[in-house]
C-alpha cells in the first residue's frame, strides 16, 4: 500500500469482531513503534500488550463510566496496547523543560501513530483512547506510581461490514499558510 493510501485508509475502529490478532502482527506494530523517532533517542515508552480476555475485560471497564458514554466498544477488541512513559535522559527532559515543550508526549504520539499504520497495513483496526481511569489500569498492570500512561490503543480486526468512513476535515487552505500566520 502506497504511504498516502495507507494514511488515508486509517480510521479509529470502534466495532471489532471477535477474531483474535496473530502474535506476528502485534508483534510487527510494536516493532513499528521501536522505529519511531523521538527526542534524542530517548525512546521514552513501554508497551504492554494486554491480550489475557479477563485482564483485558477489566482495563476495558475503565475506559468508560455509565455517566459518559466513551469508549464502550472497547470490551469487543480483542487487544489493548497500553503506553507507558518511561523517564527520558537528562537532555530531552531539561530541553523539555527550558522550551515548555512536553517533547515525551510528542515521541509517545508519533509511536502511536506508527501502531496504527502498521495495523491498518496487516488489515487491523485501531481506535486511540485517552479518556479512562489511569490509576486503575495502572494498579492491573502494575505499573509504577512514579510513571504514567497517556494513551491506550485498542486492537482487533474490525467487523466485516466496518464502513470506510469519509474524512471530515477542516478546510484544506484554513490548516495551512506559506511564510507568515
Amino acid at each position: 500500500m502506497e504511504l498516502f493510501e495507507l494514511i488515508n485508509s486509517r480510521q479509529s475502529v470502534r466495532r471489532y469482531s471477535s477474531r483474535p490478532v496473530e502474535k506476528e502482527k502485534i508483534e510487527q506494530c510494536i516493532e513499528a513503534a521501536y522505529l519511531a523517532p523521538s527526542a534524542c533517542n530517548a525512546q521514552p515508552w513501554k508497551f504492554i500488550i494486554i491480550d489475557d480476555e479477563e485482564l483485558k475485560n477489566k482495563i476495558a471497564k475503565e475506559t468508560y463510566d455509565p455517566v459518559i458514554s466513551f469508549n464502550h466498544f472497547v470490551p469487543q477488541a480483542p487487544v489493548i496496547i497500553a503506553i507507558v512513559v518511561e523517564k527520558s535522559p537528562i537532555v530531552p527532559r531539561v530541553g523539555g523543560k527550558i522550551k515548555k515543550k512536553p517533547y515525551y508526549l510528542m515521541d509517545i504520539g508519533i509511536a502511536a501513530e506508527h501502531i496504527c499504520l502498521q495495523a491498518t497495513e496487516l488489515g487491523l483496526g485501531t481506535c486511540m483512547l485517552g479518556w479512562f481511569n489511569e490509576k486503575a489500569i495502572k494498579k492491573l498492570l502494575n505499573v509504577p506510581d512514579s510513571r504514567s500512561m497517556p494513551l491506550l490503543i485498542s486492537l482487533g480486526y474490525a467487523i466485516d461490514d466496518y464502513p470506510q468512513r469519509k474524512k471530515i476535515r477542516k478546510p484544506y487552505e484554513k490548516i495551512r499558510s506559506y511564510n507568515s500566520y
